[in-house]
């Protein structure tokens, strides 16, 4: 029963991650957990410091 769960909390977190990151890419931005990603506009330049 336990092994169930386990599979089960699993499954929920990697949905949600994936929601996430759907969720992330149609409000448009470009690298998703950037601090810039609202202004870069996807070319994270600021990396490459």
């Amino acid at each position: 029963m336990a092994d169930i769960i386990v599979v089960l909390l699993l499954i929920l977190a990697v949905g949600a991650a994936i929601i996430y990151l759907k969720k992330q890419k149609k409000k448009g931005s470009g690298c998703m957990g950037c601090p810039y990603s609202g202004s870069c506009g996807g070319n994270c330049n600021h990396t490459k410091e």
